[in-house]
């Protein structure tokens, strides 16, 4: 048997390109604004998680130039030996402050915390309850770890509760969730998480990737959302979003934080977040703070996409978030889908099968601060037009 067999009975993304409906992998030629460029051509983008609208900010790119005309592009090494800058420490106690715990460790990748976060903690008596659609690298970051994972179905809390009390009460346990979840835009039940943390003597780990810059009156995610935030062990945060850059980041009580420094693989064997994304963070976190406007006009459009979309009979779902999906049905309606709303000048991202059930292919979209009025009426317009002629709506 050739390990490579299975390579060339892929056939998935040749036969959708062959169709002429391939939508991944698109090549922007512009910053990440409420309108790119593709070919040429602008496109109004409802496929990107810049929340906050910082990535091509003029303060955010001067810091990251700052920051690289100071240090360079790379730090040749990783934060245990010769890669820490003083700006990694700047940064991390910055992010300690703004999120109002005791210390942060950063890695080099949001995917790279849950990686290293998860594997570390799990030993082979441990049990981490994972919601079946938290993201991708809860999933891994579990499966690398000596201990035992159990899923229960999504948002349902009675399978949760089920679950642990059929748990052995020897069992180290963690229940790990997605704040706002990726897909689907829904806002995990911190409240009812708590309840079950409490009552069963489990530590809860929130991914807050989506929620950061997003929920709560300052920002901080998921926790202040609820006005749980001391009730969280630990937040997970990343930088690729609201934060307009790439790294992530990992929080808690400072012996916790002190563990996975030394014990994260994804930490401690990969190079440094780069001095260029550090500077971005840091001016990003100061922006944040001074204009919560940018957030109140995230929320405004948000709602009025939700109404919207929902008044053109859209199934947007349990979406509570700027991340709003239109469910479409089978995978290939979504690929024609998303590339018809480029054609008529639209980017939104196609999400099939394993992603999603079989005949629950979406198209996510998700919203911006700089978005304007004249930016969102046109996508309606787009989506409804697309939309009828797929028999969508």
């Amino acid at each position: 048997m050739d390990i490579f067999n299975k390579c060339d009975q892929f056939t998935l993304s040749r036969d959708v390109q062959a169709a002429g409906v391939y939508a991944y992998y698109r090549s922007i030629s512009s910053p990440q604004d409420p309108v790119v460029v593709i070919d040429g051509e602008d496109v109004i983008m409802l496929g990107s998680n810049n929340y906050l609208g910082l990535t091509n900010h003029p303060e955010v790119k001067q810091a990251s130039c700052d920051a690289v005309a100071k240090y360079g592009t790379g730090c040749a090494g990783s934060r245990l030996l010769n890669g820490t800058l003083d700006i990694h420490v700047e940064l991390e106690e910055r992010l300690a402050a703004f999120m109002r715990r005791d210390a942060v460790i950063t890695f080099s990748t949001g995917y790279q915390v849950n990686l290293g976060v998860l594997s570390c903690l799990l030993d082979r008596h441990d049990i981490a309850f994972l919601d079946n659609l938290d993201h991708a690298s809860i999933i891994d970051g579990a499966r690398l770890s000596f201990g035992k994972s159990l899923k229960y179905k999504h948002g349902d809390m009675a399978d949760l509760e089920a679950r642990l009390e059929n748990a052995p009460a020897e069992r180290g346990k963690i229940i790990v969730v997605d704040g706002i979840f990726s897909m689907e835009g829904d806002i995990a039940n911190l409240p009812r998480l708590v309840e079950l943390k409490n009552r069963f003597g489990t530590r809860l780990m929130v991914d807050d990737a989506h929620g950061l810059g997003v929920l709560g009156e300052h920002g901080r995610g998921t926790g202040e959302h609820f006005g749980l935030e001391h009730e969280v062990d630990l937040v997970m945060g990343t930088f690729s979003k609201s934060l307009a850059a790439i790294g992530g980041f990992v929080t808690g009580d400072s012996a916790v934080i002190e563990y996975i420094k030394h014990h994260a693989r994804s930490e401690i064997f990969s190079a440094a977040p780069p001095p260029s994304s550090c500077g971005a963070v840091l001016k990003a976190l100061e922006i944040i703070e001074r204009e919560p406007e940018r957030r109140k006009q995230l929320w405004e459009n948000t709602e009025y996409m939700k109404r919207e979309l929902g008044n053109l009979g859209f199934d947007t779902g349990l979406s509570a978030s700027p991340v709003i999906p239109m469910v479409v049905g089978d995978d290939l309606t979504a690929f024609t889908m998303a590339s018809r709303l480029q054609d008529e000048g639209v980017f939104a991202n196609p999400v099939i099968t394993p992603a999603v059930p079989p005949g629950q292919a979406m198209i996510r979209t998700s919203y911006m601060a700089t978005h304007r009025r004249n930016h969102l009426d046109q996508a309606l317009e787009a989506l409804e037009k697309v939309g009828k002629e797929l028999r969508v709506i």
